[in-house]
Order: C-alpha cells, then structure tokens, then sequence
C-alpha cells in the first residue's frame, strides 16, 4: 500500500466541490524540499538543499563543521513537539539567520548552488511531468514555498532545468540581496523558515492578486512546519496531501486524523495527478 485515505466519501466530496467551482478558483501550494522532490536518493535519506551544500563541501569544510553544529543544536527544537510554537520560530529565526550569515562570508556563489542542484542528488518525484503540466496547461497558479537554505535561485534553477519554469509557479523563499556585481552582500527580509511558511507573506506580492478569489486549495507538504501553509487564507475547501516520509505506526494514526490523503514509502505523483484530473474535468 502506497497510499492512505484516511475518509474517502470526505475527500471524494471536497474534489466534487472544487471540480463544481470550477479550475479559475482553485490553486496549489506545495513545499519543495522531500515533496516535489524525493526524500530518499540510492536508499538514503536527503533532508535539505541545504544538506547538500554542506555534505558537499561546496564551501570549504570549515563551513560544513559549523553548519553540522548548528544542525545539531536548532534541529532537536524544531521536531519537538513539546516546544511552544513561538518558541520554534524563534529559535528558527535564528538558526537560519546564521546560517545565512556563514553562507555569506564562506562566500556562496551561483555556482555553487549551481553545483548543488547538479550533484544528482535532487530528483524530483516520479510523474512530476505531468503535475507541472496539469497545472501549466490549465493556468492554475502554483505556489511554491520553501524554508530552504539556498532559496529562490537554487529552486529556480531546478525547476528552470527540467523546463518546468513556468509563468503559473511563484517561488516563495529566501532570496539573496546582490550588488551590481551579483556579489551576494545579504539576505533579504523577511526571512521563511520551516514554522511561518503560510499564505501571509504573499499579501504583498503580485501573486497574491492572482489567488485571492481561488479559495479552494490544494496543498502538498512533508514537514509539521507546512501544515501552516494555508493559514491566514479565507480558503473555502481544501485538500491537504501528506508525503509521510518517515513512516511509523504512531505518524500514521496522527497523520489519518489531519490529512485527506497520505503518500508513503516516498511515493510518485500520480494519486495527486489524478487528484488534480478530476478537479480539471469539468
């Protein structure tokens, strides 16, 4: 079994609502990283772009020790779930906040997010062709949010890579400041990490004209920090898909009462495809 769905007859009349509304009020929200993206590569786990960047060694070791410390120190808080969410965000805030700042002085350049993106080590999904062209071909905006450490320019590129770049996705994410010469010289605000990644933050960008009337929704993430991703939206129907990554019998039980549909073992793309064929039908 590949997938769960928690309450059929629930899910099946939340597509029959969307599908009745019609695709010109629906949109997508997705995380990035172990979601349109795969956990696992040759049988190991991939967390981040980040992680990536640093098991590389694109800059230097010196900065790899150090971000494997801050690792060690930030990451224990972000999956406890007996931490109070401010808390998490500001300790997040602050991990991140660091981090970036060891990006810049080891000196990040574009090819080394280049290099990253390139190290095969990030592969999208099976059937994530048809996902990108579901939605690209039924102008349906795409919103990807991202917490990760090498930000916009890394996702861009990815994306830009497979020719999946297209003028329905806005990536939402960190993103350099550069001074004329493309030096990165800073970070711009506000800053997303794992526990403020939600609709908000796009109430002051052009996209945001484009989804406020699109009120039925559907969402993919991996992480608890995503489940906020719609929060501060007036959606009316949304379904919320789960890639449950990491499977025990205790995230299972957890998952079934929150979620409409349930991804294991690192799955493919095609139940949210056909998810999205059945919205687009009518």
């Amino acid at each position: 079994m590949s997938t769960l769905i928690p309450n059929p007859p629930h899910l099946q009349n939340l597509i029959e609502k969307i599908s009745l509304a019609g695709k010109e009020y629906f949109h997508v929200v997705a995380d990035f990283d172990r979601t349109l993206t795969k956990a696992f590569v040759d049988g190991k786990p991939r967390s981040s772009l980040e992680s990536i960047l640093e098991e590389g060694e694109y800059l230097g070791p010196e900065f790899s020790i150090q971000a494997r410390k801050n690792f060690a120190k930030y990451y224990p808080i972000e999956i406890d779930p007996n931490i109070p969410l401010e808390q998490k965000k500001e300790a997040m805030h602050e991990w991140w906040t660091i981090q970036f700042s060891l990006m810049l002085n080891a000196g990040l350049t574009r090819d080394a997010i280049k290099n990253t993106m390139e190290s095969g080590m990030v592969n999208f999904r099976s059937w994530y062709e048809d996902f990108f062209s579901l939605l690209k071909d039924n102008n349906i905006p795409l919103l990807i949010f991202s917490a990760s450490g090498l930000w916009y320019e890394a996702i861009h590129y990815g994306l830009q890579n497979k020719n999946k770049l297209s003028d329905n996705i806005d990536i939402i994410s960190n993103d350099f400041i550069r001074d004329e010469n493309g030096k990165a010289i800073g970070i711009k605000e506000p800053i997303i990490h794992s526990f403020n990644k939600d609709e908000t933050v796009v109430r002051d960008l052009p996209i945001y004209q484009k989804i406020k009337e699109r009120k039925n929704v559907l969402i993919l993430w991996d992480s608890p920090g995503d489940a906020s991703m719609a929060d501060g939206f007036d959606y009316e129907n949304i379904i919320k898909i789960w890639f449950l990554n990491n499977d025990t019998p205790e995230n299972r039980k957890l998952f079934q009462e929150k979620f409409d549909l349930i991804i294991l073992d690192d799955g493919p793309m095609d139940e949210v495809n056909r998810i999205l064929e059945r919205i687009v039908a009518l």
